[in-house]
C-alpha cells in the first residue's frame, strides 16, 4: 500500500507540474458553472432548489475530461521508455496499475469538491434534497471512477496519446449513449440486456437518491474489469521486453 500511495503522489506531482490539473479544474469548473447558472435549469427563476442542470452537464463535461487525463497515463510512459524503468524498481504492475488510477480519481474528486459552493448557493434558495445531492455525487464518482479504468486500458495498448483518448472515447460512447438507445429499440430480453448496460440507466438511478445494489455492481465491475485489463496489458509488454 505505501508503494501504491508513492506511485499516486508522483502522478499528482506529474498532472500539477505539467498544467493538466489546472487546466482541468477550470474548465470543468468553467463549464459546468456556465450551464449551471445560465443555460441549465434558472434555478432562481423557478425558485427550485435543485442541482439536476449541474449533474446533467457534469455527466457529460466528465465524459470528454477523463480520456484526456487518462490518455497519458501508460502510453507516455510506453513511448518514452519510462514504464520498463519503472517496473524495474521493485513495482508489481497492479501497483501501477492502481497508484495510477488512484491519481485520477483523486483529481476528479478535487474538482468536484470545487463545485460544493453550488450545493451551497441553491440549497439557500429552498429545501435542498440533501440525499439526492450526496447520490448525485457518489454516482459521478462512479461514473468517473468506471471512466478512469477504460481510459487507461486505452492508454496501456498504444504509444500514441491521440490514439489512445480517440479510444476511451469510443469505448466510452458505447456506456454513456448508445446502449441507452439500443435499449429503447428492442423489447424483451435484448432491451432488457442493453438497458442493463447503459450508464445513463444507471447513473440517472443513483442520482435519483435510490442506492441499488445492482448499480453500484455495475460501476464497480467496470472499474475491475478496465483495471484488470491494463494490468494484463502492462504484463505482456513486460513479457516482450
Amino acid at each position: 500500500m505505501h508503494t501504491i500511495w508513492i506511485l499516486t503522489k508522483r502522478e499528482l506531482g506529474a498532472f500539477f507540474d505539467s498544467l493538466i490539473a489546472y487546466v482541468m479544474l477550470i474548465l470543468f469548473l468553467g463549464i459546468s458553472g456556465l450551464f449551471t447558472w445560465l443555460y441549465g435549469t434558472d434555478v432562481f427563476l423557478i425558485g427550485q432548489a435543485s442541482l439536476g442542470a449541474f449533474f446533467s452537464i457534469a455527466y457529460w463535461t466528465l465524459f470528454f475530461f477523463i480520456p484526456a487525463l487518462t490518455m497519458r497515463l501508460l502510453a507516455e510512459e510506453v513511448r518514452s521508455g519510462t514504464i520498463e524503468l519503472l517496473l524495474t524498481r521493485a513495482v508489481t504492475d497492479r501497483e501501477v496499475v492502481i497508484g495510477k488510477f488512484l491519481s485520477t480519481f483523486i483529481l476528479i474528486t478535487v474538482a468536484l469538491a470545487f463545485t460544493i459552493p453550488y450545493v451551497i448557493t441553491i440549497g439557500s434558495i429552498g429545501n435542498l434534497d440533501v440525499g439526492a445531492v450526496i447520490c448525485g455525487y457518489l454516482g459521478l464518482l462512479l461514473m468517473s471512477g468506471a471512466y478512469i479504468s477504460i481510459g487507461m486500458w486505452a492508454s496501456s495498448i498504444t504509444r500514441n496519446q491521440i490514439v489512445a483518448y480517440l479510444s476511451a472515447l469510443f469505448i466510452g460512447i458505447f456506456f454513456h449513449l448508445l446502449f441507452g438507445m439500443l435499449a429503447s429499440s428492442f423489447t424483451g430480453f435484448m432491451g432488457q440486456l442493453f438497458n442493463s448496460l447503459s450508464m445513463r440507466e444507471h447513473f440517472d438511478s443513483i442520482s435519483r437518491g435510490v442506492l441499488d445494489s445492482g448499480d453500484l455492481v455495475y460501476f464497480l465491475s467496470l472499474v475491475v474489469l478496465g483495471l484488470f485489463l491494463s494490468e494484463v496489458s502492462l504484463a505482456r509488454r513486460n513479457i516482450n521486453v
